[in-house]
C-alpha cells in the first residue's frame, strides 16, 4: 500500500524525489524487448539521473517549461526511455500526450493527438520518424527530437537536419535538475484518450490506483500496456513509483517466455497480459 505521506505530494517530481531519498539503489524500472533480446535495469537513482538529463535538455535547449513551450507530444512505444521522458516533461512543467507508434503506422487516425494552436515539442521513435516527418504533426511542431531507442545508446541512423538527436544531445546535460519556478499543481500534466489531468490529479490517480491494485514495496509488476493509455501510465510508472514497487516494462512480448520471466523477475502482478481467468489484460495479482 502507499505511504500516506505520498498523498500529500502534488507533483510527480515529488514522488520520484521521495523514492530516490528512500530507496535509491533498488531497481525501479526494468525493461525487456523480446524482439531484440534487450534487458535494461535502472535503479531509482539511475532513472532519476536520466530524468534530470532529459529535463535539462528540454529546458536548456528546447525552451520548455512554464515560461516557454508547455506541451510535448511523445510518439514513443512501451520503453524505459518513454517513462523517463514522461517524468522529465512533468519535472519541467510540460504537459504530455503519448501517441502509440503502431497507431501512426496504421494511418487510421486513431493515434492522432488533440488539435492545438499552442506550440509543442515532438519526440519521435526512429522507427516511425519518416512517417511522422511527412505529416501535419511534424509541420506544426516547435521542435522535433528523434529517439533511436538503441540498446547501447547509439544515435539515429540518419538524423534529418531539423531533428535533435536525443542520444547525442542528452549526454552533455547534467544529472541534477532544478525544477523551474511556476509549476503549479493545477497545471495540465497529461492528456490521454481526450481527457486531461492536472499534476495534482495525476498524483492522486497514482495513489488511488496503487491502493486499488494493492501495490507495495514488495511488488514486481510486469506491464505490457502502452503509455498512450491512462492505465498504461499508472501501472507502468506512477503506481509503482508511489507505492515503492518495481515495474518491468515489456515490449514485443514473447509469450513462450512468460513462465520463465515471471519466475526470474519474481513478478507479483501483471498488466496488459490476458490470463486464463481474465481476458481483459487489466491489472491482476498472481497467486
Amino acid at each position: 500500500m502507499t505511504d500516506p505521506s505520498t498523498h500529500a505530494s502534488r507533483l510527480p517530481a515529488d514522488l520520484l524525489r521521495a523514492r530516490v531519498a528512500a530507496d535509491p539503489s533498488r531497481p525501479l524500472v526494468t525493461f525487456y524487448d523480446d524482439a531484440t533480446g534487450e534487458r535494461v535495469e535502472l535503479s531509482a537513482r539511475t532513472f532519476d539521473n536520466w530524468v534530470a538529463k532529459t529535463a535539462n535538455l528540454l529546458v536548456d535547449e528546447l525552451d520548455a517549461g512554464p515560461d516557454g513551450v508547455r506541451r510535448a507530444v511523445l510518439v514513443l512505444p512501451q520503453h524505459w526511455q518513454t517513462a523517463a521522458w514522461l517524468m522529465a516533461c512533468w519535472a519541467a512543467g510540460v504537459e504530455t500526450e503519448v501517441v502509440d507508434p503502431s497507431a501512426i503506422r496504421s494511418g487510421d487516425g486513431t493515434g492522432e493527438p488533440r488539435p492545438s494552436a499552442e506550440p509543442y515539442l515532438l519526440a519521435v521513435a526512429e522507427e516511425v520518424l519518416d512517417v511522422v516527418l511527412g505529416g501535419e504533426l511534424a509541420r506544426q511542431a516547435d521542435a522535433i527530437v528523434g529517439l533511436s531507442l538503441h540498446a547501447l545508446g547509439g544515435p539515429l541512423a540518419d538524423a534529418p537536419p531539423d531533428v535533435t538527436d536525443y542520444a547525442l544531445e542528452v549526454r552533455s546535460h547534467g544529472d541534477r535538475f532544478a525544477p523551474p519556478p511556476g509549476v503549479a499543481a493545477d497545471d495540465p500534466a497529461l492528456t490521454v484518450t481526450k481527457v486531461t489531468l492536472n499534476f495534482a490529479g495525476l498524483v492522486r490517480a497514482a495513489g488511488e490506483s496503487a491502493d486499488k491494485w494493492g501495490f507495495d514495496s514488495s511488488d514486481r509488476v510486469l506491464v505490457a500496456m502502452p503509455f498512450a493509455t491512462l492505465d498504461g501510465v499508472l501501472a507502468g510508472l506512477l503506481a509503482p513509483l508511489v507505492s515503492g514497487a518495481s515495474v518491468i516494462i515489456q515490449r514485443n512480448f514473447d509469450k513462450t517466455q512468460m513462465e520463465r520471466r515471471l519466475a526470474l523477475e519474481h513478478v507479483t502482478a501483471v498488466a496488459g497480459l490476458p490470463g486464463r481467468d481474465d481476458a481483459s489484460g487489466s491489472v491482476r495479482r498472481l497467486a
